[in-house]
């Protein structure tokens, strides 16, 4: 089980941060292509251009196709996310909608426990979520409505399909919520940014080693390239944690849940 506000991850980058990063890296780039040119001259390096074409073209391919897949992984794994929670809002609204097939007793219960399940969410998940800790008190709302449920004694056809299609959402949501709290916990393991940041700094370096006649264009095809890396990486970084950061899925679904269900 999941300690109580468990602090399990570091801060994302702020979109300030972002433009800090891409000034710098893009800086220190051009900083490189005007050391090299200085102590080696363009002259002399453009000799071995044959030599460094070759490689950059097989870092270049091997690097893009590293690049777009981890692009690919962390957004799939975003969107995927952002689903979950539209089905966690889902099952809410289903099963304050079922409270209705219930014995009055056990219907007011429910009514009142989805309701205060969307606020608690809204209040208190995303806030606890987006500053790295795992959020309890929806949990315990969560039993809650087990405990309602568990507690129906139902006196005719009708209550029956409905609390049998109430455990069915409820499990649901139980299921989304948990599928939630890892997901917000996932993020690609170190191992990968060590090879996404030195993929991008053996590229570049390779880059800044052409030797060519007109230094000025050559300082922006490599200032192009680190501009288009970096927001690459960048891109990498915000949507790697779904709830964390200026790049963080909404929690929409449960405000309209809660509207719906007032």
């Amino acid at each position: 089980m999941l300690s109580d506000k468990k602090k399990v991850g570091t801060d994302m980058l702020s979109f300030l941060q972002d433009l800090l990063i891409l000034a710098l890296t893009t800086t220190g780039s051009l900083l490189l292509v005007a050391a090299l040119n200085r102590f080696w001259a363009p002259e002399k390096r453009s000799v071995h251009n044959n030599l460094i074409g070759w490689q950059l073209s097989i870092l270049g391919t091997t690097y893009a196709v590293i690049l777009g897949f981890m692009l690919y992984t962390v957004w799939t794994d975003f969107g995927a996310a952002n689903l979950n929670v539209d089905l966690e809002a889902n099952a809410l609204r289903n099963l304050y909608r079922l409270a209705e097939g219930l014995p009055p007793q056990q219907r007011a219960q429910l009514e009142s426990q989805t309701r205060n399940y969307a606020q608690t969410v809204i209040e208190r998940d995303w806030p606890e979520m987006a500053h790295g800790q795992v959020p309890e008190e929806s949990h315990e709302i969560n039993q809650e409505m087990w405990k309602t449920l568990m507690s129906v004694k139902t006196a005719s056809p009708a209550e029956f399909l409905a609390e049998d299609h109430a455990l069915t959402e409820l499990s649901a949501l139980t299921e989304h919520r948990r599928t939630r709290l890892i997901q917000s916990r996932s993020q690609l393991p170190v191992i990968f940014w060590c090879v996404l940041v030195t993929g991008a700094v053996v590229t570049v370096f390779s880059a800044s080693m052409f030797g060519s006649e007109n230094a000025a264009f050559h300082a922006i095809q490599v200032f192009s390239f680190t501009l288009l890396i970096m927001l690459a990486l960048l891109a990498i970084a915000d949507v790697n944690r779904p709830f964390q950061g200026w790049v963080h899925i909404s929690d929409y679904a449960f405000q309209r849940a809660r509207q719906n269900m007032q």
